[in-house]
């Protein structure tokens, strides 16, 4: 039995020797054919830090037309992402305001009244001093996901780039509102930005003694002046109209408010017109962002299929990609961790034949709901697909074709 051990490890040490033999050889040649390269010089200012000039692909890229006419809108890059959080600087930004308040948070105040027994006034220091939460939450605009006809319709990044992933730190609602003594009657919350519009919230009490996060921090540094700065809510898996920027105010409340931001500008409609109750939580939804529409696929052989999946639910339980247009689905490897009211990476290897073929991703939540297709939901909402090339709040499942070259093209039915 020595002498077998001996042997094996012999024979281990040698063929170990000839690769590392092997690799060192390679090393030499490849760095006798290649020169050095050169020293890496920033492009500008290096206080702050900046990408390298090599990922200059990895911006936020704007809409062809902004939806309203003060919104500013820069999608997050999901096709050129790894893993689950989103940089700061590549968070999508959304606003309905003229202007990006500049607020000094030495003199900001975030103010708790209305139904409430002690009305109170915090400033930053006073809520920094309380117990602090960090928590890894997506925000999805409601407006994400439609799919869009004309030039933008084949980039992930425009149709899907409403949403973003980041690590969130502050002081849970529930622990202020305790301060302030909520009353037995009260059942709603309004929250209000200190932008020059005052955008303006209406959430329901429980949501805010639920998980609601008064939040300082983003990706462990202050939240971005685009993102908040120096306070902004966060309503985990509700859609991200309600995680209200610059937060300075509070109003507890016996009754939803209906206000502008919510009744007028976001306000959602049946497919006869007439106006539907408010929508807070997102539906489960998986995209493929790798490879996506705008993309090309270098050639037969093996690929690794890769993209994203959410839910408003609580935690994605499963994804399932299909390569021959829905016919069939597999389920595929979910990377961990799987968190709550997180974006989810999914990963599936796929060996492409060079035929054409299309691509989809499918979500399943913890509750058992299934993301339907455009056409699923169509039946659901009585109408046709054509409704969802305006409405908000669609989580319809997107296929990508792939062309015998390789092309990766749109592929939701009228796109």
């Amino acid at each position: 039995m020595g002498s077998h051990s001996s042997s094996d490890r012999r024979r281990f040490l040698t063929s170990g020797g000839a690769l590392a033999a092997f690799v060192m050889g390679a090393i030499r040649s490849v760095r006798g054919q290649t020169p050095a390269p050169a020293p890496y010089e920033p492009q500008g200012l290096l206080a702050y830090g900046q990408p390298s000039k090599f990922a200059s692909t990895v911006v936020r890229r704007t809409t062809a037309r902004p939806t309203a006419i003060t919104d500013t809108a820069l999608m997050t890059p999901l096709q050129d992402l790894d893993g689950i959080i989103t940089p700061s600087g590549l968070h999508f930004l959304m606003d309905h305001t003229n202007g990006i308040p500049d607020i000094d948070p030495r003199t900001h105040r975030l103010m708790l009244h209305g139904m409430v027994d002690r009305p109170l006034t915090f400033t930053m220091d006073e809520i920094r001093r309380f117990p602090s939460v960090s928590r890894i939450h997506f925000l999805e605009c409601n407006a994400n996901s439609r799919p869009l006809r004309g030039p933008n319709r084949e980039s992930v990044q425009l149709i899907h780039g409403r949403t973003s992933c980041s690590e969130w730190t502050g002081v849970l609602l529930s622990v202020l509102l305790k301060e302030c003594g909520v009353q037995s009657k009260a059942t709603w919350v309004i929250a209000e930005g200190g932008e020059t519009n005052k955008y303006t919230m209406s959430i329901p009490l429980a949501k805010a003694l639920d998980d609601t996060i008064v939040a300082y921090a983003q990706n462990g540094e202050p939240i971005r002046p685009h993102q908040g700065f120096p306070l902004r809510l966060i309503a985990p898996g509700w859609e991200a109209i309600r995680a209200v920027k610059w937060l300075n105010r509070i109003h507890v409340v016996d009754k939803p408010y209906a206000t502008w931001h919510e009744a007028g500008n976001n306000a959602d409609t049946a497919a006869d017109g007439k106006g539907l109750w408010y929508r807070f939580e997102l539906g489960p939804k998986a995209v493929i962002t790798r490879p996506s529409g705008g993309m090309r696929v270098p050639g037969p052989g093996f690929h690794e299929i890769t993209g994203l999946a959410w839910t408003g639910g609580t935690l994605v339980r499963r994804v399932d990609v299909s390569t021959d247009g829905g016919k069939t689905y597999q389920e595929a490897q979910l990377q961990q961790p799987v968190l709550r009211h997180a974006h989810t990476r999914f990963r599936f290897p796929w060996k492409w034949n060079g035929e054409e073929c299309v691509i989809q991703a499918r979500c399943t939540d913890d509750r058992g709901e299934v993301q339907p297709t455009i056409e699923e939901a169509a039946r659901i909402f009585n109408t046709t697909v054509d409704y969802f090339y305006q409405a908000d709040h669609f989580n319809g499942i997107q296929p990508w074709r792939v062309a015998r070259d390789g092309s990766v093209t749109n592929a939701i039915a009228g796109a």
